[in-house]
């Protein structure tokens, strides 16, 4: 298991990643373990009473879509967004929950279809520094900052590659905190979860949106080219499922379920009042 950082709290992490694969009739996985970026409120956040796990819209989702065929969900919280990425990659975990489509990607997992939702990333500022906005070449010459191994889909990546000076740094703390102290310009970040974590880290009044979304991108499921899991089966059983809840509506539902559930564990507490005299 080269690669893998496992942290003492997090053992159960490890346990389930070395129990094997279980099968059922006819040779399907009876449990398949996912991964995803542990800051992606709401749809991914670890799990406050069992830190070695991951919660949120896009496990319940996951979990409803392969009901039917039986198959069990394991959650996992493997580190950031990056390590994540590389478990799902090497296959030693099976799916990552939320992924947009990228040509690299596309070489090392199989996108699951329909996608399950679409989601805006935009460009958040100082409170107050707003500058003009209309497309992305108004973001040129100006110093911004993303998260490493965000993708914010194939043309604007590219984009960013070839004309922007956009730094990657490994947690949303220190983008807020470069941001904030005046040592980039702007922050590219999904506008659902970047707005959760701001008002998590107490810091919402102190940004602004420009007006605008940067992107509008599909986000997947994507299941490793090298799972064990990886089957016609398996994607059949997720595509089906997939299909029916979109038309139901039902991410949507979760994401709004689940925005409550984050606020109401993680909401800053108010400073306290100074006492009369």
């Amino acid at each position: 298991m080269a690669g893998l950082r496992i942290w003492p709290r997090t053992a159960a992490l490890a346990v389930v990643l070395a129990s094997g694969v279980a099968h059922g009739a006819g040779g399907v996985c009876e449990r398949i373990v996912i991964t995803g970026n542990p800051d992606y409120p709401p749809l991914l956040w670890v799990n406050p009473d069992d830190p070695g796990r991951l919660v949120g819209a896009a496990v319940e989702l996951l979990e409803k879509a392969l009901e039917p065929a039986g198959i069990h969900v394991d959650a996992l919280n493997v580190g950031g967004w990056s390590q994540a990425q590389q478990e799902v990659r090497s296959g030693r975990v099976d799916v990552l929950a939320g992924a947009f489509l990228t040509p690299e990607r596309l070489g090392e997992m199989d996108y699951v279809y329909p996608p399950f939702m679409e989601i805006p990333s935009v460009v958040f500022v100082r409170r107050g520094e707003a500058f003009p906005y209309s497309g992305w070449d108004d973001l040129r010459s100006r110093p911004g900052v993303s998260l490493s191994g965000s993708s914010f889909g194939a043309a604007f990546d590219t984009y960013a590659a070839d004309h922007l000076e956009l730094r990657s740094v490994p947690g949303i703390e220190q983008a807020f905190s470069l941001l904030l102290d005046g040592q980039v310009d702007y922050l590219i970040h999904e506008r659902h979860q970047g707005l959760a974590l701001a008002a998590q880290r107490n810091v919402l009044d102190q940004l602004d949106i420009l007006e605008g979304s940067l992107i509008n991108e599909q986000l997947h499921y994507g299941i490793s080219h090298h799972s064990a899991c990886n089957s016609p089966t398996l994607r059949a059983a997720l595509a089906r499922g997939l299909y029916d809840l979109v038309r139901q509506g039902e991410p949507r539902r979760l994401l709004e379920r689940y925005r409550d559930l984050w606020a109401g564990q993680f909401a800053p507490v108010p400073e306290a009042e100074p006492p009369l005299e």
